[in-house]
């Protein structure tokens, strides 16, 4: 990985993650536009850039080539100002993020929106189970600091209101209490 000089940053870094289907993207959409932070799509700049390897077969997707990814955003990640969407978690580096939100959503819910984005068989057992043993939230928690990390429920359009609020709430918080 390049060396980029560590310095201030003028806004914060906010990773929001989850099983696909709890409605991160959703979320990280409203974010952007209601606080003009920049929506990294990981998925999307993974595609762009090159950062994809052979296909699994299983899944029906191709492989995250992770190191390659984070050589990419190490200069975007230090400059801030950026709300990172991704389904996974344990690989970014704890010090690229302010505050972590895990979305969650009940069974129910997300086999309904997995089915409805064409999920089926091992892909979408595992993703349930995913949710159920919350695999996501135990990466969390096993990656970054526990009082940065957030578990918020995504089952509504009014969760999802909630969520929103919340978040501009610690925004503001963040830029009262690191103001220069």
């Amino acid at each position: 990985m390049q060396n980029v000089p560590q310095t201030k940053r003028e806004a914060p870094n906010i990773l929001v993650t989850g099983t696909p289907g709890v409605g991160k993207s959703t979320l990280c959409q409203r974010l952007s536009e209601l606080t003009g932070l920049q929506w990294l799509e990981i998925s999307k700049i993974a595609k762009e850039n090159d950062c994809l390897e052979e296909y699994d077969q299983v899944y029906q997707c191709p492989v995250l080539d992770e190191d390659k990814l984070m050589d990419g955003l190490e200069e975007t990640m230090c400059r801030g100002g950026n709300i990172v969407d991704y389904h996974s978690c344990e690989f970014f580096p704890e010090r690229w993020f302010d505050v972590v939100f895990v979305l969650r959503a009940d069974n129910t819910t997300l086999y309904d929106r997995l089915v409805s984005r064409g999920y089926a068989g091992k892909k979408l057992e595992d993703n349930v189970d995913c949710e159920i043993f919350q695999t996501i939230l135990e990466e969390a928690v096993a990656s970054y600091k526990e009082d940065i990390i957030h578990q918020l429920y995504s089952r509504t359009p009014e969760e999802l209101q909630d969520n929103v609020n919340r978040i501009c709430l610690w925004l503001q918080q963040w830029f009262q209490d690191n103001q220069t």
